[in-house]
């Protein structure tokens, strides 16, 4: 090779590098080859490093969670007809990969309570982005308006999406945990597109979508809900309140958090607005010999049609991830969606119980609230110092709030689901007036001492 490009050896190649800043054999301080046997051990003892969630009490939630996945997810998603299959461009040989999608796009619709839906997109967050800007394209408006209470990854991506194209951004405030109505009426103006709530909010407290919805709508916005699949379980469906698009991620149904990924969202609309959903829909039909069929029936990405003319440049699908949400939802049915949730819901509002009957822990807010909430600690007693405390005694606890929120400071977002069992209720609640006790204490000697 070093011939072909008319060098003479190797350091002629990286003569360009300063010799100061090369890595020398002897930095390197490799250690000897492994046999195969060796080296099956040493990844072991990495790999022993890692501490999973399922070996530890998880309370941590904020759009990724700890959910149950029935064995028949994995049994059917690992098939090698769908683990192999790629893009489903000659419906002829794809007949199999086009009737999961289309069945996910219908268990999308019923869930959602909208008309349309597409064959899945990348996660929750990018679906979200893509929603406000087909927002902007059925209005003919360029303002994105999102309440604060919205998940920050959600709206960090669409603001990310609505910077780069110069389309203006802007946030409505937070009143007792749920999106103001007063602030939402004073920020819509004539050039607003969307209004985008979260039904739950990252607060875990349930707004109210249909009077938020209305506000946005007599000013001519569309309005975008964000949701959790399982919580819609017991919700009105957001389609029955007035949404006009809803978004949402596939991760708690069939897929497990695999270190944060991947995952598959889903975006559904009213049927007027199909011609700029983006992403490709799967139709069922009836072929030449009057059998039913399943084949593609919008493409509206950028290779199937002018770029001109794309809803979208970047959006795929997320089909295998999309199938282990279709095969969930099969699995458990409208009660077991129904019962799951709540689930969740109860031992949430029991662990909440607990905790805030310790001293120094409340509620941050007096709203109804699904299977997450906001414990408020008193002064003295810091979010991250007690989070850290609790995984020493193998609880995670839940999600500083202050990152996300400065304001809100010394607060802890809890989640429950139902792979939190009573048990672990009752040891997070153990655990956490043992280390409440014991920071408060070292609080106390420390303006003793300083006295």
């Amino acid at each position: 090779m070093l011939k072909e490009i008319g060098l003479g050896d190797f350091e002629q190649l990286i003569a360009h590098i300063p010799k100061e800043i090369r890595v020398k054999d002897a930095d390197l301080a490799l250690a000897p080859g492994l046999s195969e046997l060796e080296l099956v051990g040493e990844i072991g003892k990495l790999a022993a490093k890692n501490k999973p969630t399922s070996q530890q009490a998880s309370f941590i939630g904020g759009g990724s969670y700890r959910r149950f996945v029935p064995s028949v997810v994995p049994a059917i998603v690992s098939r090698s007809e769908f683990a192999t299959a790629y893009t489903p461009y000659q419906p002829e040989v794809a007949q199999g990969s086009l009737q999961a999608i289309y069945e996910f796009q219908s268990s999308i619709c019923l869930l959602t309570g909208m008309d349309v839906a597409n064959a899945s997109m990348y996660d929750g967050p990018t679906a979200l982005a893509e929603a406000a800007l087909m927002a902007s394209r059925l209005t003919g408006r360029k303002q994105i308006l999102v309440s604060r209470a919205v998940n920050p990854e959600y709206k960090m991506v669409t603001e990310t999406y609505a910077d780069c194209i110069e389309y203006p951004f802007a946030q409505v405030t937070i009143q007792g945990g749920k999106t103001s109505p007063s602030d939402l009426a004073a920020k819509l103006t004539d050039d607003t597109a969307c209004f985008i709530v979260q039904y739950h909010n990252y607060f875990g407290i349930v707004e109210d979508v249909k009077a938020l919805g209305q506000i946005a709508r007599d000013k001519g916005a569309l309005l975008i809900v964000v949701t959790d699949p399982i919580a819609l379980g017991l919700y009105t469906a957001p389609g029955d309140l007035g949404a006009d698009l809803v978004v949402g991620d596939g991760q708690s149904c069939g897929n497990y958090l695999s270190f944060g990924g991947p995952s598959a969202g889903y975006i559904a609309c009213r049927k007027d607005y199909v011609r700029q959903l983006p992403g490709r829909l799967a139709g069922m039909t009836q072929d030449n010999r009057g059998q039913r069929a399943y084949t593609l029936t919008l493409q509206t990405r950028e290779q199937h049609i002018r770029r001109a003319k794309a809803t979208s440049n970047i959006c795929t699908n997320q089909a295998l991830n999309a199938l282990a949400m279709l095969v969930y939802f099969t699995a458990m049915g409208p009660s077991g969606m129904q019962d799951l949730a709540n689930i969740s819901l109860q031992r949430a509002h029991y662990l909440a119980e607990k905790l805030t009957a310790i001293k120094g822990v409340s509620l941050a807010f007096d709203a109804p609230y699904y299977n997450e909430f906001v414990l408020q600690l008193s002064d003295g007693l810091r979010a991250d110092q007690v989070l850290l405390e609790l995984q020493n005694h193998g609880v995670l606890g839940g999600i500083d709030v202050s990152v996300n929120f400065p304001e809100m400071q010394n607060a802890i977002l809890v989640a429950v689901t139902e792979m939190n069992p009573v048990q672990e209720l009752d040891e997070y609640a153990q655990k956490l007036e043992m280390v409440v006790a014991d920071l408060t204490g070292k609080s106390s000697a420390k303006k003793v001492l300083t006295v």
